[in-house]
C-alpha cells in the first residue's frame, strides 16, 4: 500500500511539474540586536519563523507547484519548505509540507501549510485572536470552502465559506529541551479547528458588504506528564473516535476525562466571533472589523453582559497612490478575561460561574501555543520569554494601541511601519506588581530591482521601550529570490 501511495504521489507532483514548471524560492535572513530580545516584531507575526535572541539567522529554501486538470473543475497545489537556522526553536526543521487537491469549490488540504487571519490584512494587524500567523503552522488535514461561494444562486449576494480540521502538535522534542526536569509538558496532543464565514452584498452591484463568522479549535488528547509541576505525576487525556466529536460539537467529558475537562468542557476550547462591513470603492477600501475571543463557553454568549474580549480595527486601501497604499488601526482589549471570579457547580453550591477565563492557558494542555509562540495573538506574551522554562503565558491580561501604514516611496523601494503601545497587567493567577507599560515599533525597507524582479531585499529596523521586554533595538536583513523551473 505505501508502494502504490508514492507512486501515486509522485505521479500527481510530476505531472504537475511537466505542465507548469516548478516555483521556487530561497531566502537567507540575519538579524541582530542589543537588549534582553531581539525586539518584538522581529519575532511576532512571522508564522514562526523567528527568534526571541538577539543574534538569529536562517536560510530557507521551498519548492511547489500548481497544475489545472482537465476542464479547470480540478487542481493541485504542493509545496515542500524547509529552514536550516542559528539560535531558533530548532536547527532543521520543515516549515510547511502540503498538497491542495481542489475540485470546484472545494479544498482537501493535506499537511503543513502557513495560514493567516481572518479578515484583517495581516501584514498590518497585529493578528487574529484565536489564529493568526504568530507561530508555526501546524500538521492537519482540512477539508475547506476556501473562497465565498453562492450556495444559493443568489448572484453573489449572498456567500459563505469555511473549514474543518484535524492535526496533531509536533513539537514534544522542543518542550523536551525547553521545560526542565519535573516540569509540566505534553506529548501526543491532537488539535482542531472549525469556521464558518458568510457575506451579504455583491460589491460589483452595491459597494457596501457584511461578513460576519464563527472560529472555534481545540486540544485534545495526548499524555500530561509531571501534572501541576509534581514529577512523576502522568495523565492520558482520551483520543478515540468519540473524543473527535466531543471536540467538534463542544461538550463535557465522560468518565475517561479528569478535573475541569470532566466538569467543564472536553478539551482545550477556545475562538472567536467576527464581523465586518467594507465599503468598497474605485479609489479606496474601507473597512471597519470586530473580533470577540471566548474561552470554553465562557463569554462565548452574553451570560456575562456586553463582550470586552475583542480586538477592533479600521483597514483602509488606497487604489491609486503610491506613497501609502494601506492603513490599518486597531484598539485591543483582553485584560477582563469575562471577570476574576470562577466557580464549577457543585453540591454546596450550584451556581456556575464561567469567569477568570485565563486566555491562551489551559491546566491540563500547556496551553494554545506551538513551538513556544502563541498560536493567537501575539500582544499576550508567549511563553518562548520564559526564563523558567514555564509552558504558559504569564501575561494575558493586556490592553493595547496599534497602527501600521504601508506604501512605496519609489518605483523599487516599500516600505511597511508598525507601531504598538500596551499596557499590561500579568494574569489574574500571578498578576504584575506594577502596569508594565510597552512601546514596541518596526520601520521595515524592501527592495526590488527593475531589471531583475526575482530578487529582493528587505532590511527593517525595529525597537522595544518599556518594562515588559526591556529596551531592545535591533536591525534584520532579508534576501531572497524567485522564480520558475520549467521542465
Amino acid at each position: 500500500m505505501k508502494r502504490i501511495l508514492l507512486t501515486l504521489s509522485a505521479t500527481v507532483i510530476l505531472y504537475a511539474i511537466e505542465a507548469q514548471g516548478i516555483r521556487y524560492s530561497i531566502e537567507f535572513n540575519a538579524a541582530i540586536a542589543k537588549g534582553h530580545y531581539a525586539p518584538f516584531w522581529h519575532v511576532s507575526n512571522r508564522q514562526g519563523v523567528a527568534g526571541v535572541n538577539i543574534k538569529s539567522a536562517y536560510t530557507r529554501a521551498s519548492i511547489g507547484s500548481k497544475h489545472i486538470i482537465a476542464d479547470g473543475n480540478w487542481s493541485i497545489d504542493w509545496c515542500a519548505d524547509a529552514v536550516i537556522a542559528k539560535n531558533h526553536t530548532s536547527k532543521i526543521f520543515i516549515q510547511q509540507a502540503f498538497a491542495d487537491i481542489n475540485w470546484r469549490m472545494l479544498s482537501l488540504s493535506l499537511g503543513q501549510k502557513e495560514r493567516q487571519g481572518n479578515l484583517k490584512y495581516c501584514r498590518l494587524s497585529t493578528g487574529a485572536l484565536t489564529e493568526s500567523s504568530n507561530a508555526r503552522p501546524i500538521p492537519q488535514i482540512r477539508i475547506e470552502i476556501p473562497e465565498y461561494w453562492d450556495i444559493f444562486s443568489t448572484n453573489g449576494w449572498f456567500t459563505l465559506r469555511g473549514h474543518i480540521a484535524y492535526g496533531w502538535f509536533t513539537d514534544e522534542k522542543w518542550q523536551e529541551d525547553f521545560v526542565p526536569r519535573g516540569m509540566q509538558r505534553t506529548v501526543g496532543v491532537r488539535y482542531h479547528s472549525k469556521s464558518g464565514f458568510f457575506k451579504i452584498g455583491n460589491k460589483k452591484r452595491f459597494p457596501i458588504t457584511y461578513e460576519f463568522g464563527l472560529e472555534m479549535a481545540a486540544q485534545f488528547g495526548g499524555t500530561v506528564y509531571n501534572m501541576k509541576n509534581i514529577e512523576g505525576s502522568n495523565y492520558h487525556n482520551p483520543s478515540g473516535l468519540k473524543d473527535y466529536y466531543m471536540v467538534f460539537i463542544p461538550t463535557k467529558g465522560d468518565d475517561d476525562y479528569h478535573g475541569m475537562d470532566r466538569a467543564n468542557i472536553a478539551g482545550n476550547q477556545l475562538g472567536s466571533w467576527h464581523t465586518a462591513i467594507t465599503w468598497h470603492s474605485k479609489q479606496w477600501m474601507l473597512k471597519a472589523y470586530y473580533e470577540h475571543a471566548f474561552e470554553d463557553h465562557s463569554q462565548m454568549f452574553w451570560e456575562y453582559g456586553l463582550w470586552t474580549e475583542q480586538l477592533i480595527g479600521i483597514s483602509l486601501q488606497l487604489k491609486r497612490y503610491s506613497w501609502i497604499t494601506d492603513v490599518t488601526i486597531e484598539y485591543f482589549n483582553l485584560k477582563n478575561h469575562s471577570g476574576p471570579i470562577y466557580h464549577d457547580a457543585d453540591a454546596i453550591i450550584p451556581d456556575q460561574i464561567s469567569s477568570r477565563d485565563n486566555n491562551y492557558n489551559h491546566g491540563w494542555y500547556n496551553g494554545w501555543f506551538n513551538y513556544g509562540m502563541i498560536i493567537g495573538s501575539p500582544l499576550c506574551t508567549s511563553p518562548i520569554y520564559n526564563r523558567n522554562g514555564a509552558l504558559e503565558c504569564k501575561n494575558n491580561r493586556v490592553e493595547a494601541y496599534h497602527i501600521g501604514i504601508e506604501g512605496w516611496l519609489g518605483k523599487n523601494i516599500g516600505y511597511r511601519t508598525l507601531l504598538t503601545k500596551s499596557n499590561n497587567w500579568g494574569t489574574y493567577n500571578t498578576p504584575f506588581t506594577d502596569i508594565k507599560k510597552n512601546l514596541s515599533g518596526l520601520m521595515e525597507l524592501t527592495y526590488i530591482p527593475h531589471k531583475f524582479q526575482e530578487w529582493s531585499a528587505t532590511l527593517s529596523f525595529a525597537f522595544d521601550k518599556g518594562t515588559l521586554y526591556g529596551n531592545n533595538i535591533g536591525g534584520m536583513l532579508t534576501i531572497r529570490k524567485i522564480g520558475i523551473i520549467n521542465i
